[in-house]
């Protein structure tokens, strides 16, 4: 990917929202949440001082509302802060 975010941001690829529950129901488009969980694509260089702990290719969980969601050839992403993410898997 070509694209880099800047300072402490990082690109991430949100996963699919859940198509069903655990117990077989079928959740409509309207119902999906947004999924909170997503694999970093492209990460920043941090800021003065501050290294980035997330690499590409790490799975993430973040904020509910954390981020911008932007749309890269044709896939959606979202860009969040690296303070914005709350776990690496």
């Amino acid at each position: 990917m070509k694209q880099k975010p800047l300072k402490d941001r990082v690109l991430i690829k949100p996963m699919e929202a859940e198509e069903k529950t655990s117990s077989g129901i079928i959740i409509p488009d309207s119902a999906k949440e947004k999924p909170q969980k997503g694999e970093v694509v492209a990460v920043g260089d941090g800021k003065k001082d501050e290294p980035m702990t997330v690499k590409e290719g790490d799975t993430v969980i973040y904020g509910k509302y954390a981020g911008t969601e932007v749309t890269i050839d044709g896939e959606d992403y979202l860009i969040v802060r690296e303070d914005d993410i709350l776990l690496i898997e």
